[in-house]
């Protein structure tokens, strides 16, 4: 199977940036009731006081202000997936492709199904924004990738994310995507699995 990051990779830009900024848009109240904490956290990660996983969920605390999340998910890509989807990857795509991804899973899940590909991402709760579990990054990838495919063979991966090595030390081949096209092999792929 081929293994694929999707934000910055197979979709650009970032699917979590551009679903906030469409619900800044259309629910302005909703997403300014997390602005101020979103924006304390980002601060505290930036000076290495805080974790990813808190600042996703301080983002997605206004998730609880929406009356039906899954019809505005369903909009976003209706207005989003044809423009964003990277072309070089429609060209790749196989039936067996796989998604990995730190994105909250409830967003992507119907990108997903529109590309008819599988996914793994971070479980988050559509109706309140908590992660349920580990944030789906770095070495939480091979841990549920494991988890599902426990003896899965990893062909080709492609991230535009060094943070993604973990993963890439899987595959037979390793790329890295840049400019929403270029593929340039892995900078480095030693270490192998360290779960």
């Amino acid at each position: 199977m081929n293994c694929y990051d999707f934000d910055q990779t197979v979709f650009f830009p970032d699917s979590s940036y551009l679903f906030v900024m469409y619900c800044l848009r259309r629910y302005p109240r909703a997403v300014l009731k997390a602005l101020p904490g979103s924006a304390a956290l980002l601060l505290l990660k930036l000076l290495g006081k805080s974790d990813t996983k808190r600042l996703k969920e301080e983002v997605f605390s206004f998730l609880p202000y929406l009356d039906d999340v899954d019809g505005i998910v369903q909009r976003f890509w209706e207005e989003n997936f044809d423009a964003c989807v990277a072309e070089w990857y429609l060209e790749r795509r196989r039936d067996d492709d796989l998604i990995l991804s730190a994105s909250p899973e409830f967003l992507l899940r119907p990108a997903a199904e529109r590309l008819g590909v599988r996914l793994i991402a971070t479980r988050m709760d559509r109706h309140t924004g908590e992660i349920l579990g580990k944030n789906c990054h770095d070495y939480e990838k091979v841990t549920r990738f494991y988890r599902d495919y426990p003896d899965g063979h990893v062909e080709n991966f492609y991230s535009d994310s060094l943070s993604d090595s973990p993963m890439a030390r899987l595959a037979d081949r390793a790329w890295i995507v840049k400019d929403r096209q270029t593929l340039s092999p892995w900078p480095e792929r030693e270490g192998g699995y360290r779960g």
